[in-house]
């Protein structure tokens, strides 16, 4: 699947991992806040290639869990959807708004073909220092890069550039972000 050819997708092995990864979604999800330590190892079984810290609000869904690698820092906000049917690649301290959603599978267009299963992947890669407001969807085959903004309600289908300002649907570039986005040292309450 990771490869990018297009395959059957609707084979046992494929849909034995789909509902293993999905029980373990469920596991997490069912945990109450307070449990930290439970919550930190149903994350640690459902995706083991996430860097210390880490903070992923529930719900969180997955597809596999392990074609998600991510360095530290990463928080996810609430109801957070990742379908890693290929890699996904983020790096260190990523912001994942509420409701964002990251896909890698790309179905068939024909619709024989795509009711019989053909499908294909292409990873995404998020750099770091990267925030993707609430309600933002990046499609397959996308590069974020290091430093960039993607505001609420965008869907990404293209690469954005390192150090800039991206919204709409489709997500074009706004701006750079420069010196003059800094807020003031007399402007945070500490």
């Amino acid at each position: 699947m990771r490869s990018g050819v297009w395959h059957d997708g609707f084979g046992d092995a494929i849909g034995e991992a789909l509902l293993r990864c999905e029980q373990r979604c469920f596991e997490l999800n069912s945990l109450p806040p307070s449990d930290r330590q439970g919550r930190n190892e149903a994350i640690r079984r459902l995706l083991p290639n996430v860097g210390e810290p880490f903070v992923i609000h529930s719900p969180f869904h997955c597809d596999f869990g392990t074609n998600i690698r991510a360095g530290k820092n990463l928080i996810c906000n609430y109801n957070v959807t990742i379908l890693d049917e290929g890699e996904v690649t983020i790096g260190d301290n990523v912001f994942i708004g509420p409701n964002c959603s990251i896909y890698t599978i790309i179905h068939a267009l024909n619709p024989q073909q795509r009711n019989g299963g053909i499908m294909r992947s292409a990873p995404v890669t998020i750099g770091s220092d990267v925030w993707l407001g609430g309600n933002v969807v990046v499609l397959p085959g996308v590069t974020i890069g290091d430093g960039s903004v993607i505001g609420a309600g965008s869907v990404v289908v293209k690469d954005i550039p390192s150090g800039v300002l991206a919204v709409g649907n489709p997500c074009k570039v706004v701006r750079p972000i420069t010196a003059a986005d800094d807020v003031e040292e007399n402007e945070i309450l500490r």
